[in-house]
């Protein structure tokens, strides 16, 4: 109890959530009665870290600030309002295409969000759409960023519960395809209470093959990962090596738009967002360690199982969990608190390790939308001056909708592991 209280009043005081997390541990440690217990702190933090696929983090970070600095998003978003721009509501259903083809470059929902803000929402106000409505279309189809590979969360998620990091990137792919399409269903239905409008012509053959010869270097980033992971050929680390190099060589001799300047920032950027994630990681082996010594993550299993033993009941309130919780906290370190106290759970009821750790990412993804410290909602608020309140209550629609296609993957193991059992990841 005295954990708990610690670590809320941490919180509560603005303290940054990596430091509150290894304070509450150190308390814990304390409350075990002997200073030995706290003399193995360092050790934690260190053995926190000391994981070879977390260098797989950094250099997808900076392979997606790269691809974005050198002119990248401009190029999809062309690619996707070609496609898909001649329809009612074409921006926005350009803006949900775009978050696909720009998944596989960032693998961040923040930077989907912060890069379409600057470009796609100012672009649909000038067309006529509300700026409000813009911004929860930008905020729905920036969780696509994470949920298909390579994905930040996935790489810890693995790299934490000893679970295939690629089987994870292979289970993102189908439902990250599933959100694009029921959010494009929703903007077709919302088309005419939103009143969206139409476009005077839409593209030609021959300006949609124009257009794609032109962002074809782009499109090539995720196929030159996922292929190299999937058919085995590169661990995930290699391949967030393989995906930085690709990216300096398109910036500096193919679109030859990117500068020493711009990449020390792009380099500066990429150690702020790794530090963040690393100190929470490094803490959290404290506190990992102190729940694990009081079996707190079996009693809250033995707790939950004493409520019903049926599946989809005990996945209906992990998913409850995650979703509360994620509306209040920081998702990665969700991910390392809860994931060792949930996770124990999924396997009393015999889930298939990559089928639990795609519900937890899918779940931790919504909750980057969710008010009221929604990470994307922020992001948008910020970026285009709207208020946080009036983008949610225009995201609701989108919410509900991935909302129903995460339960639709937790609950049909079948679809979730697909991809997964056809490159050999899953049994």
């Amino acid at each position: 109890m005295i954990v708990a209280v610690t670590f809320i009043i941490l919180i509560l005081f603005g303290m940054p959530i990596g430091f509150a997390i290894g304070l509450t541990g150190v308390v814990g440690l304390l409350g075990m009665g002997s200073m030995n217990f706290v003399a193995i702190g360092p050790s934690k933090i260190f053995n926190g870290l000391n994981i070879f696929p977390f260098l797989a983090m950094p250099f997808f970070i900076l392979a997606g600030e790269v691809m974005n600095g050198i002119g990248i998003t401009d190029r999809l978003v062309r690619l996707a309002q070609a496609l898909v721009g001649r329809f009612r509501g074409g921006l926005a259903h350009a803006n949900m295409l775009a978050s696909v083809f720009f998944a596989g470059l960032t693998g961040s929902a923040t930077a989907d969000a912060a890069a379409f803000g600057r470009t796609l929402v100012p672009a649909m106000v000038n067309e006529g759409y509300r700026r409000d409505y813009a911004c929860a279309v930008t905020a729905a189809g920036s969780i696509i960023g994470p949920t298909i590979p390579p994905s930040g969360l996935m790489v810890v998620y693995g790299s934490l519960m000893g679970v295939s990091i690629g089987g994870l990137f292979a289970a993102g792919i189908l439902p990250g395809l599933v959100i694009c399409l029921v959010c494009m269903g929703v903007i077709i239905i919302g088309g005419n209470r939103e009143n969206l409008p139409r476009v005077a012509r839409g593209a030609t053959l021959g300006e949609v093959w124009q257009t794609f010869l032109s962002s074809i270097t782009a499109l090539l980033m995720p196929v030159i990962i996922l292929g190299g992971i999937l058919w085995g050929i590169v661990t995930p680390t290699e391949a967030a090596s393989i995906a930085v190099a690709y990216a300096l060589f398109i910036g500096v001799f193919v679109y030859q738009t990117l500068t020493l300047k711009a990449f020390y920032g792009m380099l500066v950027r990429t150690a702020r967002i790794t530090g963040v994630i690393f100190v929470i990681i490094a803490f959290a082996g404290i506190l990992g360690w102190w729940m694990s010594f009081e079996r707190i993550p079996q009693a809250i299993a033995e707790t939950v199982l004493g409520i019903s033993n049926n599946p989809y009941t005990i996945i209906a309130i992990i998913i409850c969990i995650l979703l509360v919780i994620g509306m209040v906290m920081d998702i990665t370190a969700i991910l390392i608190i809860l994931a060792p106290v949930l996770v124990p759970l999924t396997q009393e009821i015999g889930l298939e390790p990559i089928h639990a750790g795609i519900i937890f990412i899918l779940a931790l993804n919504i909750s980057l939308m969710t008010p009221p410290v929604g990470a994307c909602l922020f992001v948008l608020s910020s970026v285009t001056g709207e208020k946080l309140e009036r983008i949610s209550i225009k995201l609701a629609p989108f919410l509900i909708a991935e909302i129903a296609v995460l339960f639709l993957f937790a609950f049909q193991e079948d679809a979730a592991l697909f991809l997964p059992r056809a490159f050999g990841f899953a049994q």
